[in-house]
């Protein structure tokens, strides 16, 4: 099954940050607004095009900072995402209250991000993140599993600690725990089966954690970015009794390395017994719909394992800076193992290129042509 993306005439526009302090407290209205033209083509379905924000790059929120003497600080953060083609007027996205100090660093407890996704590789080195060029998802080269552990377009973990250390001489972590004690998170949303919605853990899956580090480094004019990390997502009682699969275990490593205007970045994941809502999964926003191709939508997860099967994701990218103009491309292969009797082996080989044109600090103008080649798949997998 191939697949042709193309996005052409986009525009994206970042609201100005609106700040009102008060009596050592600051509050920061934020948001961006971006809205794209997109045409999706697969093999044996009907071409569709749209106007909106598919991927979820459009969002406005609050962030608050109150500072508490002796370098201490309380920190809240209020966000939801919209769609300009649509009238949806917000949805979840990060909502966490959380203290922080120069000195140790910050710990955030709520529904975050994970270090996956905008700390160690991930969204920090696809610079098309929150598009429908993007690489998680249909892109199908990196792991956006619908849990929030992955670098999926609006995937959050839920009832999560997060902790982001200093930089110490080029240094820094972070690590997320999701407890999942609680059967508020309500895992078992059908008859007989277990899916979860977007909650990480729940029910007897307790203690899902992320772990990640990065170092980045100057020699003269050449910059260099390494990071790499290890995140579990302990399946419940009930996933393990409807699949048969075990504790989901994902590795990452990789790098960047500029000099003067080019940038080239690499990034591997290896996966093994991949869950129901780790990386047998992806976003809605990731899959670009909801519904796959046998049912007549575009919604498509290229870089979803086959559950309870183990399997590769890699990418790599190259940008190149003409004045306000970067040039890209980038690109990568998704593989999952066969599972005998269950299913087939799947690959999906992607490639990207396009151009980012910044109009200012705040608004910008891209387009560009994504391509995905998904080998001995099943169709609407």
């Amino acid at each position: 099954m191939k697949k042709k993306l193309i996005s052409l005439a986009i525009a994206s526009a970042l609201a100005t940050p609106l700040a009102v302090s008060a009596q050592g407290t600051n509050v920061t209205i934020f948001g961006s607004v971006q809205a794209e033209y997109n045409t999706v083509d697969i093999d044996g379905i009907s071409s569709q095009s749209n106007v909106g924000d598919d991927a979820g790059k459009s969002r406005w929120g609050l962030q608050v900072t109150e500072q508490l003497g002796n370098g201490l600080r309380a920190m809240a953060h209020i966000e939801y995402g919209l769609n300009t083609g649509s009238g949806n007027i917000g949805i979840a996205r990060e909502r966490w209250v959380g203290l922080g100090n120069d000195a140790w660093g910050e710990v955030k407890f709520g529904r975050v991000a994970s270090p996956f996704k905008d700390f160690a590789g991930g969204n920090t080195i696809d610079p098309f993140a929150y598009t429908t060029l993007q690489a998680g998802g249909s892109g199908g080269t990196m792991v956006a599993s619908s849990n929030g552990m992955g670098a999926g377009a609006n995937g959050f973990v839920n009832s999560a600690a997060r902790y982001d250390s200093p930089v110490v001489d080029g240094f820094a972590f972070s690590a997320l725990l999701m407890p999942g004690d609680s059967q508020r998170l309500d895992p078992i949303t059908g008859s007989g089966t277990q899916s979860g919605g977007t909650n990480s853990g729940g029910e007897d899956g307790e203690w899902d954690f992320q772990i990640a580090a990065k170092h980045s480094s100057q020699f003269g004019a050449h910059g260099v970015d390494v990071f790499g990390g290890y995140s579990r997502d302990n399946v419940s009682t009930t996933e393990r009794a409807f699949t048969g699969g075990d504790d989901e275990e994902i590795w990452r490593g990789g790098a960047s390395w500029t000099y003067e205007a080019f940038r080239l970045s690499g990034q591997y994941e290896n996966i093994n017994n991949a869950s129901l809502n780790g990386a047998a999964s992806c976003t809605t926003s990731g899959m670009l719909g909801a519904t796959g191709p046998a049912t007549g939508g575009t919604g498509q997860c290229n870089s979803a394992m086959n559950l309870g099967g183990d399997g590769s994701v890699w990418f790599v990218g190259g940008e190149y800076k003409i004045g306000n103009t970067r040039l890209i491309a980038q690109g990568g292969i998704a593989n999952a193992n066969k599972l005998t009797g269950i299913a087939s082996h799947k690959e999906a080989r992607s490639f990207t290129v396009g151009a980012i044109h910044e109009l200012s600090k705040r608004s910008s103008l891209f387009g560009g042509y994504q391509r995905v080649d998904v080998r001995d798949n099943t169709p609407g997998a």
